[in-house]
């Protein structure tokens, strides 16, 4: 059997990485837009493809998952918000990024605001996505790889930390690959294939795990058993104790949700990569289309895992892996492990991508060397994400001791999504609003979110509101501050030309 799951997973995705390949190898990689943009070529089918493998990998199948086996079905909240999102992506913010022919949001900001609002938020960005999202991309795709195949037998390493580390490595190397020498567009081709198979896997995840648990009844009598044993986790508002009470909805989750859909270069760059607005906004409703259906994958799978394995002291995190490996008949679970790789890989060359991106347009080229041509660029960007990769397999394996990865996650993702969106949004819809009012927005939100996290007497203060809502405040805070000093501040020249603009 386990020969079986090996032959199918190794099958799957080399059929994975040869179809890229026909499809790409003639791409322009040797200029900036045919590298980090895909030529301005991607359709919807596309964009929809990426947008939903990049955000359904590893930290949401197994981190939402394992909220959900913890909170049960409050948590498809996220899924819920992040449909409204998109939308608003499509409609509002899309349309506005690309009259500006921009390749990253910092870029956006300099033509609003200044150079320096540039460069403080290609810092955060890099930051963000070096020290937060690469390590943990890798550390949750190692996570849900191990339960799935479960490498220690099929490696024969006895310690946990040893696979870890192997797996870990393996992944971000091959993620490496993809992000480095292939551009975005092969990113893209590739994550649109592995998302048809993700989705096709996810959905045969929750039929079987339903199965189980109806026996001969069938999946039907599966979700009657959940019903009736379980109905506290099929409660979709969310208590005061849970980790996404309802009242949340309406501030931090929000907030980071929109920020994570329109702004997050991360995730919104293959949109800028689009032939034309149409295809763009095609790709973006399309991926809100998916998200409404999202949960039946990134929930529901969490709640059966809980009545499989709760009683066995299963920890949440290794919830999804677990139900993986113990549902799917062996030919499936190859071709599934195959596509939670593809799905590692989506997110950790999508982050890579976007972080050298940042790097070379708006570090390298704009401090480091202005000259720079072509070649010098994208080399430049290689160079960094080699590094970057590095770094992050370096640190990944030391997020093992977190309580709850996709929490862990959502707050560190606070940190930045929060001042940037509010500069953002205030960019777009003030143009009184001076460059020094961003700049302090996004160094003082920065600070004052850390606070709220670690500093003892702040960090009381934001848990006894819930960080959530913590963010909330912060944000309102943000946007009375940049407004306030519009309304003060002496109306300038340069502010003029950003007008027009």
């Amino acid at each position: 059997m386990q020969a079986i799951t090996i032959i199918t997973f190794v099958f799957f995705t080399g059929m994975v990485g040869l179809i890229t390949w026909l499809l790409t190898r003639k791409d322009d990689h040797g200029t900036t837009d045919g590298y980090f943009l895909a030529g301005r070529s991607l359709t919807g089918g596309f964009i929809a493809g990426s947008l939903m493998l990049t955000n359904l990998s590893t930290e949401q199948l197994v981190g939402l998952n394992g909220a959900a086996f913890t909170d049960g079905f409050s948590v498809m909240a996220w899924e819920v918000i992040a449909a409204m999102s998109l939308v608003l992506m499509g409609l509002f913010f899309l349309p506005r990024y690309l009259k500006s022919g921009i390749a990253t949001i910092p870029e956006f900001l300099s033509l609003r605001f200044d150079h320096n609002t540039r460069a403080i938020t290609n810092i955060i960005f890099i930051f963000a996505y070096t020290a937060i999202l690469l390590p943990i991309i890798l550390y949750t795709g190692a996570t849900g790889l191990n339960g799935i195949l479960d490498m220690k037998a099929l490696t024969g390493i006895g310690s946990d930390t040893t696979v870890l580390w192997l797996t870990v490595w393996l992944v971000g190397i091959i993620g490496s690959l993809y992000a480095i020498f292939g551009g975005l567009r092969t990113v893209a081709v590739s994550d649109t294939i592995n998302g048809v198979g993700l989705l096709v896997g996810g959905v045969l995840i929750t039929y079987f795990g339903l199965s189980v648990l109806g026996g001969d009844g069938g999946f039907i009598q599966g979700l009657e058993t959940l019903r009736t044993e379980h109905p506290e986790k099929l409660n979709s508002i969310g208590g005061g104790e849970q980790s996404v009470p309802f009242s949340t909805l309406f501030t931090g989750v929000l907030l980071l949700n929109l920020f994570y859909w329109c702004t997050n270069q991360q995730i919104i760059q293959r949109t800028f990569g689009a032939s034309s607005l149409k295809e763009g906004q095609k790709g973006v409703l399309l991926a809100g289309y998916f998200k409404v259906l999202a949960p039946l994958i990134l929930v529901l799978p969490g709640v059966i895992a809980f009545h499989l394995y709760a009683a066995d002291g299963l920890k949440a995190d290794h919830a999804y892996g677990t139900l993986v490996r113990n549902v799917l008949p062996a030919p499936l679970t190859g071709f599934f492990a195959a596509v939670m790789v593809g799905a590692i890989l989506s997110s950790f060359n999508s982050a890579l991508n976007s972080t050298c991106t940042l790097f070379s347009l708006g570090v390298y080229k704009n401090w480091i060397n202005p000259d720079a041509d072509n070649a010098q660029v994208i080399k430049s960007g290689k160079t960094f994400g080699i590094a970057i990769a590095l770094f992050a397999m370096c640190i990944a394996p030391a997020l093992a001791g977190q309580e709850s990865i996709f929490g862990y996650l959502q707050q560190m993702n606070g940190l930045y999504f929060i001042p940037i969106f509010a500069v953002v949004v205030v960019g777009i819809l003030s143009k009184r609003v001076p460059g020094i009012a961003a700049n302090i927005a996004l160094i003082l939100g920065f600070a004052t979110i850390a606070l709220g996290y670690w500093a003892p007497g702040f960090k009381g203060l934001a848990e006894k509101i819930h960080s959530f809502h913590f963010l909330g405040v912060v944000f309102v805070s943000l946007v009375v501050l940049m407004l306030l000093i519009g309304k003060l501040a002496p109306r300038k020249e340069a502010w003029q030309q950003a007008d027009a603009q």
